[in-house]
């Protein structure tokens, strides 16, 4: 399941503080804020979803992520490899080298991570 452009910035902040009640995630959005309604109709889908969790504190509601953002993000790139690269990271790779307008020293970098994983296996 995928989270919607607005829920996966709510979902960035909740990453970054780890557990936050209603007023830290509202603090943490930049200017304009969202409404108070609007982040929690966000919450509430993302619970429904299985993203979110929260403990209760009296009326309070203290939020905290269910899942993890390196595999949110892993599960998210393996289906945009699968769906618009007909599943071969290496048309992905191509596509990703070539029209990212890299540096030389980033793609020397990507080589470098590269090699280090083929040593790994």
């Amino acid at each position: 399941m995928q989270l919607s452009k607005t829920e996966e910035e709510l979902m960035n902040i909740l990453w970054k503080q780890k557990k936050a009640f209603m007023k830290d995630l509202l603090d943490a959005y930049p200017e304009p804020k969202p409404a108070t309604t609007t982040v929690a109709t966000l919450l509430k889908r993302m619970t429904d979803k299985g993203f979110v969790a929260y403990k209760s504190l009296g009326r309070l509601r203290e939020y905290y992520p269910l899942v993890q953002k390196k595999d949110y993000f892993s599960k998210h790139v393996n289906g945009l490899i699968k769906n618009f690269f007909n599943d071969s990271p290496g048309q992905f790779a191509s596509f990703f080298t070539k029209e990212t307008d890299l540096s030389r020293k980033e793609l020397e970098d990507l080589r470098k991570l590269i090699d280090n994983e083929i040593k790994k296996r």
